[in-house]
């Protein structure tokens, strides 16, 4: 298993909801399960953690902080890492998201931009996003997808690998992957860019907090500002 790119869509409104409450009294609230009607509706076919699971999440962490005076956003700026902290209650306010290998990654957005992604700062640059967005916001899903697989068998054969399903197992159960990881990626943003509650924050597995996002909704600039 390899490293997985993530895009977190977050519901704004839910999170200032968050950041905007007591510290003590948020942790008792989330403690009894009386902070999930503050949690935004699950978007359709996109991936996200269980209520409980997530409470979880957040309350383990909350706990490593200890009880602490002020609103969940004053305390976050008073502590060292308050980033790591944003991007838990970032996951409790979001509606889903999209998370894929990130070796694959390199061929959907190759294929979505026209033009090979150079290496890993490239992949997650903010520019980079901006074109992807704009190039797959509203793009029919199918046809996204096609370009994709298409693009994927072109390189097989261009290696000089198989596509006969007989001699490589993993052929059939791989093509459905890059189709269905290419769809929901234009669901994804599409779902993003067409509710204005919304922002989108572009991560990956095992980078620091402080890195999540671009511009404004980096996690660090978002959360002095």
């Amino acid at each position: 298993m390899g490293i997985e790119t993530v895009l977190l869509i977050v519901n704004e409104k839910s999170l200032e909801k968050v950041l905007n409450s007591e510290w003590n009294e948020l942790y008792q609230l989330m403690d009894k399960g009386n902070m999930r009607h503050i949690r935004p509706e699950k978007i359709p076919r996109l991936s996200r953690s269980f209520d409980i699971d997530c409470e979880a999440d957040v309350l383990d962490w909350m706990e490593s902080i200890g009880e602490q005076e002020g609103t969940v956003k004053q305390v976050l700026l008073s502590i060292e890492d308050g980033e790591e902290g944003l991007l838990q209650f970032m996951q409790f306010a979001s509606p889903g998201h999209w998370e894929c290998w990130e070796a694959r990654t390199y061929l959907y957005l190759d294929v979505a931009l026209g033009r090979e992604i150079e290496n890993r700062k490239d992949l997650y640059s903010e520019q980079t996003w901006q074109d992807v967005v704009t190039r797959l916001t509203n793009l029919p899903e199918e046809e996204f997808a096609e370009q994709v697989c298409i693009d994927w068998m072109d390189r097989r054969k261009q290696l000089g690998e198989t596509l006969d399903e007989k001699e490589d197992p993993k052929i059939i159960p791989t093509y459905e992957a890059h189709s269905r990881n290419s769809k929901l990626l234009v669901h994804a943003i599409t779902e993003w860019k067409n509710n204005d509650d919304c922002i989108g924050i572009i991560g990956r597995e095992h980078l620091e907090a402080s890195l999540w996002g671009h511009g404004d909704y980096n996690l660090a600039n978002y959360l002095h500002n």
